[in-house]
């Protein structure tokens, strides 16, 4: 069956439908990764969205149990150029197709994914339509993105704890990466996970030793209500802010952010650390930035800048023991280049309760 990709502008592109016959809404984006499309598929940040791969090959590996950042599927639509039927690797459980499937998400294969790509870093992300029927596009019956509260759709609403170490995180949730999680336990703390908008009585009544703002989707400027929260205990705890977290993190301390035309959304990005010279390859996926010349009366000090647009990658603040990055240091998919930063997180915490050990 043929299905096509409609975006905001008119502009209409043939493929091959696999999936249940729905029209589809939802940002269209682009993912430059050779590897990880289960990852991306099941990442929180890229809730709402219809993702572009820009590999040409597509699910070769299949679908297993073990690398889900989430419980379930959480794009809106996939596009590709070309996909595997199978999925070749021994710990493959079911295919690509079979996952999509099974969770009524859409793909669009056969594509030609470089003039889709092509349009978009002309024209910037943009709302677009998945569908069978070119006929019956109406983009004014779909509520957009920027108005839909996507850190609610997919932050928890119950506590969740994980590890049993002797370092306590509580990791605010805006939608995060299950590999965040597993990235501290493994480190040797224990964490818990809270839903976005918890007060901050509830919070320092867990007793932690550091606070970790997550990832998550959307606009950062829809949760101006939590920035109050947000600065207070990042004024008391070591706080580590990660993607989204980094952002409000600039937000609650009076800085700014805006929208990039066309995002970082790959496992190829490259970050200088200002301090050491030193270049990662992080692993990135988000639209919004944080503006450097806002920075002025907050106390954060640019640390990390991306190579490719001179972006801000990174703050440290001169006063508490703040750090936030744009990127993903857990790296699922992508390079573990920057992995360190969650070691000096957690020494960061240690030195933090030895200080109240001893005053």
């Amino acid at each position: 069956m043929k299905g096509y990709l409609v975006l905001s502008t008119g502009e209409t592109f043939e493929g091959e439908w696999i999936g249940k016959d729905k029209d589809v809404y939802g940002e269209v984006v682009f993912f430059t990764g050779m590897t990880g499309y289960q990852e991306v598929m099941t990442d929180p940040s890229f809730k709402g969205q219809i993702v572009v791969f820009t590999y040409p090959l597509i699910g070769n590996y299949g679908i297993n149990h073990v690398d889900n950042e989430s419980e379930q599927t959480q794009v809106s639509g996939l596009i590709m150029s070309e996909y595997s039927s199978e999925g070749f690797h021994y710990e493959s459980t079911q295919s690509i197709e079979q996952s999509c499937t099974g969770e009524q998400i859409p793909m669009l294969v056969g594509v030609d994914t470089r003039a889709v790509v092509k349009r978009i870093r002309e024209l910037g992300d943009m709302g677009a339509i998945l569908t069978t029927n070119v006929e019956t596009i109406d983009f004014s019956s779909y509520e957009t993105i920027g108005s839909r509260h996507l850190v609610k759709e997919v932050s928890t609403e119950n506590f969740e704890e994980y590890g049993n170490g002797d370092i306590h995180v509580v990791l605010v949730d805006f939608g995060y990466k299950k590999s965040i999680v597993d990235s501290l336990v493994h480190l040797g703390c224990r964490v818990t996970v809270v839903p976005y908008d918890t007060s901050i009585d509830t919070i320092e009544n867990l007793h932690p030793d550091g606070i970790l703002l997550s990832n998550g989707p959307g606009n950062p400027k829809q949760l101006i209500q939590e920035l109050e929260t947000i600065k207070t205990l990042a004024s008391k705890y070591p706080t580590l802010g990660i993607c989204l977290g980094h952002q409000l993190l600039a937000l609650a301390f009076g800085g700014d952010t805006e929208k990039l035309r066309f995002g970082h959304r790959g496992a190829n990005q490259p970050v200088q650390d200002l301090v050491t010279n030193q270049v990662y390859m992080t692993s990135q996926n988000h639209s919004y930035v944080v503006k450097e010349e806002s920075l002025l009366e907050t106390g954060f000090t640019v640390r990390y800048k991306n190579i490719n647009d001179g972006s801000v990658e990174g703050l440290a603040h001169s006063y508490y023991p703040i750090t936030s990055i744009q990127f993903h240091p857990e790296a699922h998919p992508g390079p573990s280049d920057s992995e360190q930063i969650f070691t000096q997180f957690f020494q960061e915490m240690s030195s933090k309760r030895r200080e109240k050990a001893y005053a």
